[in-house]
């Protein structure tokens, strides 16, 4: 991998079916999760995905790209903006992409990532750091 060597897009489904399986996997129930009423009686424009199951789509982007997780040191973002998830069995797509920013000390690779849904970055300063295996693309 080299600075300036950037990775093909990953678009990933999310559907409110989704949301219940990561609610159960993860134990977070808040309704913002799955009720349009709580969620936008608190603001939101809807239903949302959970920050982290968003932040997992990124971070599982990383791992395709790297051959695995075992690779990934240290993944980093803040929330940007929410995935809102309509009602409907089409729900929305996360589209995840990649640039090789430098190269670091002992073979350690930083992985800048961008998180889109609608046009819009979902993760701000998302960055992953990776060892640089020979195998990776």
């Amino acid at each position: 991998m080299q600075p300036g060597a950037e990775f093909p897009a990953q678009t990933y489904r999310v559907t409110r079916a989704t949301l219940v399986r990561y609610a159960g996997a993860s134990g977070d129930f808040n309704p913002i999760h799955w009720s349009d009423r709580q969620a936008t009686g608190v603001g939101l424009p809807g239903v949302i995905a959970h920050g982290m199951l968003t932040m997992g789509v990124a971070a599982q982007a990383v791992a395709c790209w790297v051959g695995g997780t075992a690779s990934i040191v240290e993944f980093s973002t803040r929330f940007a903006n929410p995935v809102v998830v309509p009602d409907d069995d089409k729900g929305t797509e996360i589209v995840v992409s990649g640039v090789v920013r430098k190269i670091l000390d002992e073979g350690i690779v930083q992985i800048d990532v961008t998180a889109t849904c609608q046009g819009e970055k979902v993760l701000g300063a998302a960055k992953a750091l990776v060892r640089n295996n020979d195998d990776n693309q």
